[in-house]
């Protein structure tokens, strides 16, 4: 039901990992994920520890779900001097084509903890339904 639309996302965040450079927002860093089916919904859970809800976007356009974020450095006084500085900062997004089987409508997003969980109907269309077979009426009457 989801699929990555960007098979070099891998390779780019181990190169930003492996460089400690940060993410912009025209190269933005990867974020890690889970997605999983609970039942009639599809899950997204993302790691952004440490970036506020307000530095959160998510969009979807089409079936296409977009999620950026931004983590700035924290706010120092001027006589602090950094001594390890280990934690990712800069922009991160993440792009998920979404099937036509979600309902794109009643996405919603909840973020707790530093995890962006953000839940996706099965559309109504594409649940499986039994179909009825009526009296006389409803049979097909083959010749031979």
């Amino acid at each position: 039901m989801l699929m990555r639309t960007d098979p070099f996302r891998e390779l780019d965040r181990l190169t930003q990992q492996f460089l400690g450079t940060p993410g912009t927002w025209s190269s933005p860093s990867a974020m890690p994920m889970d997605a999983y089916r609970e039942g009639d919904v599809y899950v997204i859970a993302l790691d952004l520890p440490g970036v506020a809800p307000e530095a959160i976007d998510i969009d979807v356009e089409r079936n296409m779900l977009t999620v950026k974020a931004e983590r700035r450095p924290t706010v120092k006084a001027d006589d602090v001097q950094m001594e390890l500085s280990e934690r990712p900062l800069g922009v991160f997004s993440r792009q998920l084509m979404l099937a036509d089987t979600l309902d794109t409508e009643r996405i919603t997003a909840d973020y707790e903890a530093g995890v962006l969980t953000v839940r996706i109907p099965i559309a109504e269309r594409a649940k499986p339904r039994k179909i009825s077979i009526g009296g006389d009426a409803g049979r097909k009457q083959i010749d031979s």
